[in-house]
């Protein structure tokens, strides 16, 4: 997996972005813009494929992390990266200064972290993929057992 493979991450409240990183050229980043201008503000993921590239948005509790990667890396990397972002994110700021900072007024502090998250995703997938096959056994074993909760209510 290459170095290009994720290029291009934001944090946003609403449509307004906050914090953004890259290290590349190109259209990805108003590509990415409208489609958060159209995005519907309940918490949920999207992936929107365009140019060979995936953009991948998270949207929770007011705010969306997105990532734009290269199709060819598929999704599971950079829904990590998401999740990464959104639990440093909020550790960070919870009721903090990301509830009324202006327009990219944190890239300074949190330009570093999307870059440095972006590097461990891509240089880690052995991890993420054992990490997101964890949590699918997980959810799977969740879902056993409400089954079985539900069950035992009925008897």
């Amino acid at each position: 997996m290459g170095q290009q493979s994720l290029i291009y991450s934001f944090v946003a409240r609403g449509t307004v972005i906050l914090a953004e990183f890259t290290e590349f050229t190109g259209n990805f980043t108003s590509i990415a813009s409208q489609c958060l201008q159209k995005l519907p503000a309940t918490n949920n993921r999207f992936t929107y494929n365009c140019d060979g590239h995936t953009f991948n948005y998270l949207v929770e509790d007011g705010f969306t992390y997105c990532v734009v990667a290269v199709e060819s890396v598929g999704r599971q990397i950079p829904m990590a990266f998401l999740e990464r972002i959104k639990e440093d994110f909020t550790k960070k700021y919870s009721g903090g200064k990301a509830a009324t900072a202006v327009a990219n007024s944190l890239n300074r502090e949190f330009g570093p972290k999307l870059k440095e998250q972006m590097q461990y995703c891509v240089d880690h997938p052995e991890e993420i993929n054992k990490l997101a096959k964890v949590k699918a056994q997980v959810s799977e074993v969740k879902g056993v057992m409400m089954e079985n909760i539900e069950k035992v209510k009925c008897i």
